[in-house]
């Protein structure tokens, strides 16, 4: 069958979480909060890091601040639907919105992708080769990294949505899931779609296991380096980049579950999709401020300014 450009198929039905009402209202009040913390905190980082001269001068918290705001934007896609829709019978996505949806998933968590990689080379000059990071991390060269990030997530995303929305999708409509999640969409094709699950499968699971593996291979060589250059370097190691690890822990397990092995039940990637998307962005910035003594300072700071200004 050809495929199409255009569809026959206006919206898509979203099955959400539950069908029980009390839950879907006790939902309501609970990702209302969530929602408002993770922004809350990740904007609080943005501002620290933007209004604190010593963080503002630093590279490492330069890409810091683009990692909370790109959290922002990964908590807000699909989140404030989920909750208005917590308090409505039909939960509909026009044909748009879903494109979107599935848009800025990928672009947003393509670019996290590639930062989290750039955070991790940062941190490897920084602790393998010191002597060089003034010169090879230079501002030019994190403005450099944190391009490259935005471009590639770009790319990627442009690269699933532009097969995506020529599809042809005739009926049934129903998504089950919380938001137009791109496996469960491709799969609404009024046609075969074997080949562009294979696609979906190499691109996004091309990029989430090349960034997982680099991360992996810098975090091994920093704890390797330290252990060998200082008497309880293990200890130090892990303080300076435990935080990271977590994070890359958290945020890649995940994404690599539903798009590596996107063929497990529908339920499991569910709960993975509300981790991903809800609570990846609200872990991030609880991770980096309880176990980094400079960004809890400079937070007091910032604090104590705001209260004797008033």
């Amino acid at each position: 069958m050809e495929l199409q450009n255009y569809s026959l198929v206006s919206e898509f039905v979203l099955y959400g979480l539950c069908t029980s009402q009390h839950l879907q209202h006790f939902f309501f009040i609970f990702f209302s909060g969530i929602y408002v913390v993770t922004v809350l905190g990740n904007l609080i980082i943005v501002v620290t890091v933007i209004s604190d001269p010593h963080l503002h001068s630093s590279p490492m918290y330069f890409l810091l601040g683009n990692l909370s705001f790109l959290d922002i934007w990964l908590a807000s896609f699909a989140t404030p639907k989920m909750i208005r829709d917590f308090l409505s019978d039909r939960k509909l996505n026009s044909f748009g919105v879903c494109m979107a949806q599935i848009f800025f998933s990928h672009f947003i968590g393509g670019a996290e992708m590639v930062l989290l990689v750039s955070m991790a080379y940062d941190r490897y000059v920084a602790i393998c080769i010191p002597l060089y990071y003034m010169t090879m991390m230079s501002w030019q060269t994190y403005m450099d990294l944190v391009f490259i990030s935005w471009i590639i997530g770009f790319v990627h995303s442009i690269s699933q949505v532009a097969f995506t929305v020529s599809l042809p999708y005739c009926g049934p409509s129903e998504v089950d899931s919380f938001f137009c999640d791109l496996p469960l969409v491709i799969k609404l094709a009024c046609m075969d779609t074997y080949v562009l699950d294979i696609l979906m499968i190499s691109d996004s699971g091309l990029l989430s296991m090349s960034c997982f593996v680099l991360l992996l291979v810098s975090y091994t060589v920093i704890l390797i380096t330290v252990r060998q250059h200082a008497a309880g370097g293990v200890s130090k190691a892990l303080s300076t980049c435990s935080a990271h690890i977590m994070v890359v822990l958290l945020f890649f397990g995940p994404c690599i579950f539903i798009y590596v092995w996107p063929f497990s039940r529908f339920s499991v990637d569910k709960l993975l999709s509300v981790f991903y998307t809800i609570f990846t962005p609200l872990l991030n910035p609880l991770i980096y401020t309880l176990r980094n003594k400079e960004m809890k300072t400079a937070m007091k700071k910032l604090c104590n300014q705001h209260v004797t200004s008033h």
